[in-house]
């Protein structure tokens, strides 16, 4: 299964989550050999994150480098993700020396690898350890020097404290943080934001490819019944506005999965697009280029 529909939902998700307390930098160049963060939080000052659960506690703790695998990460990948962090650590010891400031060690970003699971053998390579008294089960954290932590999804309790993180898991651990997503009530905006980007996700992952992977095919099953649910309330209700804008966010998000951005010439597009049905619209979106998306729909207009 190609990572990226995964990928671009868990940074989607993380950065719906995380808007509202601070500066959210999605896909966040740092120096070095052009590495890229999944996800670079930086808190407000007033954040509270008392709804986002252990998420929250995570992101308002420090700057935080959040790094969601779909798969459990291999060792190689999770030294990639030190790369990363240290580059971070670097760069703001160097602002603070030019602008001639202490940088408390408390102060420095923080690494947690987001894993849907953790085998015994790669914690026992990590050499990390629970620390149960301040922190949940499945949250693993390495030595304190490394400021890091490796949170196993699928170990978290089934709470509501740790619904958004299970949400990122695999399984059966998903398919219960969806049920327990659809409980929450209507009017929670966190629920119906997250319904709209499993949709979009499901919708990239079905007309992406003829021939579905196992993964795939479980991935879509834990995303149906949010779907479908998505899908009925918005009939029921009948609100044509609401339909269009998350017809508007699907083409968006195509978009933005193909070329990484959608600027003022892609967004004129978008217009036109949002006259086809989903049907048609997706396959343009998923196969056509930048240059043959603008030739086709902005020259005429």
């Amino acid at each position: 299964m190609s990572s990226k529909p995964y990928d671009q939902f868990s940074k989607e998700l993380l950065e719906e989550l995380l808007s509202p307390l601070g500066r959210v930098e999605v896909n966040k160049q740092v120096t070095d050999e052009a590495r890229f963060v999944d996800v670079l939080f930086t808190s407000a000052a007033t954040a509270q994150a008392q709804n986002l659960g252990l998420l929250g506690r995570i992101a308002v703790l420090n700057t935080a480098l959040l790094e969601p695998f779909r798969n459990q990460p291999s060792r190689s990948e999770v030294r990639n993700c030190f790369l990363k962090l240290f580059t971070v650590i670097a760069d703001s010891q160097r602002k603070a020396k030019r602008e001639k400031t202490s940088l408390p060690e408390d102060s420095l970003a923080r690494l947690w690898i987001i894993s849907p699971s953790a085998s015994a053998s790669l914690l026992e390579d990590l050499d990390v350890k629970l620390d149960l008294e301040k922190w949940s089960r499945g949250v693993y954290f390495f030595q304190k020097c490394f400021r890091a932590a490796i949170v196993a999804v699928n170990e978290l309790p089934v709470t509501e404290e740790t619904l958004w993180l299970r949400i990122l898991g695999r399984g059966e651990t998903q398919r219960t943080a969806i049920d327990e997503l659809l409980a929450l009530p209507e009017s929670n905006q966190l629920r119906q934001n997250t319904l709209k980007l499993i949709t979009n996700l499901r919708v990239i992952i079905v007309q992406q490819q003829e021939t579905l992977t196992e993964d795939e095919q479980e991935l879509i099953m834990n995303l149906s019944q949010a779907y479908q649910q998505w899908e009925e309330t918005t009939k029921q209700q009948g609100l044509q506005e609401g339909v269009q804008q998350g017809q508007r966010q699907v083409v968006e998000n195509l978009l933005r999965f193909r070329f990484g951005s959608v600027d003022e010439e892609l967004s004129r597009v978008v217009d036109s697009l949002l006259q086809l049905t989903p049907e048609e619209f997706t396959p343009l979106c998923l196969q056509l280029s930048r240059e043959e998306l603008l030739a086709r729909f902005v020259s005429h207009q």
